[in-house]
């Protein structure tokens, strides 16, 4: 029976826990668990204790036996009546539990012989009996005994002998945090002295020959480690940090206390191996997890709810780290493109819902980029209305007051109101509700002066018919015809449903240069000329308004495209200027070379009223690709030569900024020689990025054989690489041939569809091949739907996520929502289906009905 959880019927625990003791006996088909668990009691109402797939030996209150008819019939909830207990008392419990049968990698699991667990978000009920909320925190002991070399676990060592090995974490901390792996690892190590003088051991274990590829990730941590002290001054406070690399994992990585468990994939990386926005994501992860130490561990969520405050306050954090690291300028825009991309799809679709929900079935089904990435655009939005002096001390009363507790949207908003004197009460709608608002700007211009009119909607999303004004700060600048800046940013402070704003004085009429820095997540409807943009991408101070105004001119062209006409030529004629100036900054040339994908032009013809083609969006797209190149090639050639690196491979963002416009310039050229510089490239590559690049362009052409086996020899026994090779075969290849080569890729023996990186390799690049998935005859959709079927048995959780693929299905004709339809109505029926794909499934098909 599925059950739904509301916000509202939310009731604090009834007891507190004063110390958890675990003891393991591990075994890979019978590992023994017992726990020693202190509560005192602090509120009426009887222990109610969470448990699922536990084999129970025995239960006990003060060491008195509990008869084991009080278990429930088929897991769930083990209650025991407030009036069989004391006011301070142990709970006792001995359990069995399978982790080799545990393909669900949720709780206690094996990966390749190695012990490890994954407990975020209901996890932990799968190993003990215990009450699995974020709210209910206590300091753990655990006891491990194994055959395994290395044993660890939260906290700090405090005994090991031959087998055996004791952590003690003095910080309470909430279930969900719990961690423990045994298996045969190495470590690459180093210390780091913390602002106050402590000496902190840091490793990075790895299986055995994985060393020379963690190295990366060490120094990724010891950067966040110090940026976290400079920025927010925060401080570590175990004696050891601990990263684990694990094969299979459903998730990139999870922050449990002083030991953080990865998957594989962002911890290893050399040059051969990981290209530059592997590179990326391994120091962004990093430092993401490892910023979760204060906010998410020291201070956590009261309960599953409010996860965006969390996870939107750290990925803020992280955001702010990689662009400190790296550029901040590409790395605001590359997050505005993952925005776009992600959540306001999600925004405009049946699976839309507010940072803060208000109900959910499966918790699991809501670690989506409107928690993660939305959440973090409103600590951004809070940080711009109250200004960078305030917002640092804000944040440190929040940690001040907050430390070791469990809290709400609530408790974080009354922080910035005590700070800063604001009531923040409308603002608090990006936090309920759900939807991207639409910004119209009119302009009206009169004797030296500009009036700019604003106006706010938000259109119904499921179960929000009503959409009132929300807070949206709009940065902005003028610039003049000339291409002077003559306003520098000013953020105007919007609160109602029409607004308007005046500037005066102005000796010509300028061009506003709107939404600097994509100051709120919103879309924007305005009046703009080719000419006008073409100005800002020329001469606008600000980098995201001017990537913005390019990305728009190009947007436009591509929309024209879609519906059968020649457009194009203004963005033609606006890149010559981005060709010229490529060099002073690569990394942003490479950004403006990259035309939007189709994906979002057929949001843009969506919000448009019409019905996007996915196969004329296809067309349209290469044509202008080729017709650019054509009118561009002696510039491309030049730049895609000049930006070769003759040194030694680097990762840091100047190579990584080279070698992106190298890429987007073959893209181009790609369209005009059949894969002639592509092979050249993949030949001579001495780096995984080059290689890589060079390789999805040889697919797109067709001209890849050699050099799919030969990737494939080169790297047929690193598991991550070939992950890549299986994922760009479907996505890159042409719409025509891609759904036949995913079948043939599906059917190879190196296909381990059960690990979860390479089942999201092969299924998700098929899914991000947007014509290929929505191809007519319905053959993308019955091909993710079968594996979807296959895998949710084995393993909910990314079953689940993957259904998201089918989230856009709304808005297309009505022969493919047809297809789409079947689909999921055979994945509904589907005996014994997940309470988390049932959940996802019947919410899209809801939008499909």
């Amino acid at each position: 029976m599925t059950v739904t959880q509301y916000l509202a019927d939310w009731r604090p625990y009834p007891f507190r826990i004063a110390r958890t003791r675990l003891e393991f006996d591990l075994a890979p088909r019978a590992t023994r668990v017992r726990s020693r668990i202190e509560f005192q009691r602090i509120g009426p109402g009887d222990l109610a204790l969470d448990g699922a797939g536990l084999k129970t030996l025995s239960l006990a209150i003060d060491d008195r036996p509990l008869d084991l008819g009080l278990l429930p019939a088929e897991g769930g909830q083990l209650v025991i009546p407030a009036a069989d207990l004391p006011e301070r008392f142990t709970f006792a419990a001995e359990v069995e539990i399978d982790p080799e049968a545990n393909t669900a990698l949720e709780g206690l699991y094996l990966s390749g012989g190695m012990f490890c667990t994954q407990c975020e978000a209901e996890g932990f009920r799968h190993i003990t009996w215990y009450p699995d909320r974020p709210d209910v925190m206590a300091p753990f002991e655990v006891a491990i005994r194994s055959d395994q070399p290395v044993l660890l676990s939260n906290g700090n060592p405090v005994a090991a002998g031959p087998g055996e090995a004791v952590w003690h974490d003095p910080w309470p901390k909430p279930a969900y945090l719990f961690a423990l792996v045994a298996g045969d690892l190495r470590a690459i190590s180093d210390r780091f002295t913390t602002l106050s003088g402590r000496s902190v051991a840091l490793n990075v274990w790895v299986r055995p020959g994985d060393e020379p590829r963690a190295g990366y990730a060490l120094e990724s941590l010891v950067r966040a480690m110090r940026w976290d002290e400079q920025a927010y001054g925060r401080e570590y406070d175990l004696d050891v940090f601990n990263i684990v690399a694990v094969d299979d994992f459903n998730m990139g990585a999870m922050e449990n206390k002083g030991l953080n468990i990865f998957n594989s994939k962002l911890v290893l990386a050399t040059a051969e191996t990981a290209t530059d926005g592997d590179y990326e994501r391994i120091e962004g992860v990093i430092g993401h997890e490892y910023f979760h130490n204060w906010t998410g561990n020291r201070i956590t969520c009261r309960d599953w709810f409010q996860l965006c405050l969390k996870e939107g306050l750290t990925v803020f954090r992280d955001q702010q780290f990689t662009g400190a690291m790296r550029s901040a300028a590409v790395k605001r825009i590359q997050d505005v493109q993952t925005l776009r991309a992600r959540q306001f799809r999600e925004d405009a679709g049946p699976l839309a819902h507010p940072p803060r929900p208000d109900s959910y079935q499966e918790i699991n089904n809501f670690y989506t980029a409107t928690v993660y990435e939305k959440g973090a655009e409103v600590i951004g939005m809070l940080k711009r209305l109250v200004g960078d002096d305030l917002y640092r001390k804000t944040l440190d009363l929040y940690f001040d007051r907050h430390d070791g507790q469990a809290c709400t949207i609530e408790d974080w908003i009354k922080v910035f109101e005590d700070t800063s004197g604001r009531d923040l009460t409308q603002f608090k709608r990006w936090y309920t509700d759900a939807g991207t608002p639409r910004l119209t700007m009119a302009e009206d211009w009169r004797d030296g002066t500009l009036t700019l009119t604003f106006r706010q909607e938000t259109a119904p999303t499921p179960g929000q018919p009503e959409k009132p004004p929300r807070v949206i700060p709009i940065a902005l600048g003028l610039i003049g015809p000339n291409g002077d800046e003559v306003l520098p940013t000013t953020v105007l402070e919007m609160t109602e449903a029409e607004q308007s704003f005046r500037f005066q004085g102005l000796g010509a009429r300028p061009v506003v240069s709107l939404l600097r820095g994509f100051s709120a997540p919103v879309t924007v409807a305005r009046e703009i000329g080719v000419d006008q943009q073409a100005l800002l991408l020329a001469h606008d101070t600000d980098a995201c308004a001017r990537w913005q105004a390019g990305h728009d001119l190009a947007l436009d062209a591509l929309v024209g495209r879609a519906r059968g006409t020649e457009a194009g030529a203004e963005f033609g004629r606006a890149i010559a200027g981005v060709l010229d100036d490529a060099e002073a900054d690569p990394a942003f040339a490479a950004l403006c070379l990259s035309l939007p994908g189709e994906e979002e032009i057929a949001t843009a013809l969506a919000a448009q009223g019409e019905i996007p083609d996915p196969d004329a969006i296809h067309a349209g797209r290469e044509a202008l690709a080729r017709d650019i190149a054509a009118a561009h090639e002696p510039a491309l050639a030049r730049l895609c030569d000049a930006m070769a690196d003759p040194g030694p491979y680097r990762p840091d963002a100047e190579g990584a900024g080279r070698r992106s416009l190298r890429l987007a310039c073959l893209a181009l050229l790609n369209r005009l020689d059949a894969g002639a510089r592509a092979e050249a490239l993949f030949d001579a590559a001495g780096n995984m990025t080059e290689r890589q690049g060079a390789l999805e362009w040889l697919i797109a052409v067709g001209r890849d054989t050699r050099a799919l086996a030969d990737f494939a020899q080169r790297f047929g026994e690193n598991r991550l690489v070939m992950d890549k090779w299986f994922m760009v075969q479907p996505l890159r290849a042409a719409p025509d041939r891609a759904v036949a080569r995913a079948r043939d890729l599906a059917a190879r023996p190196d296909f381990d569809w059960k690990n979860p990186n390479r089942f999201r390799a092969l299924i998700g690049g098929l899914a991000a091949n947007h014509a290929a998935f929505h191809a007519a005859d319905g053959s993308g959709y019955d091909f993710v739907a079968e594996w979807l079927m296959r895998l949710d048995p084995v393993n909910p959780q990314t079953t689940a996520r993957m259904t998201t693929a089918f989230e856009t299905m709304p808005r297309y004709d009505a022969g493919r929502r047809a297809h789409a339809r079947a689909a999921l109505q055979r994945i509904a029926a589907l005996q014994g289906l997940s309470r988390n794909t049932r959940e996802m499934v019947t919410r899209i098909l809801a939008g499909l009905a």
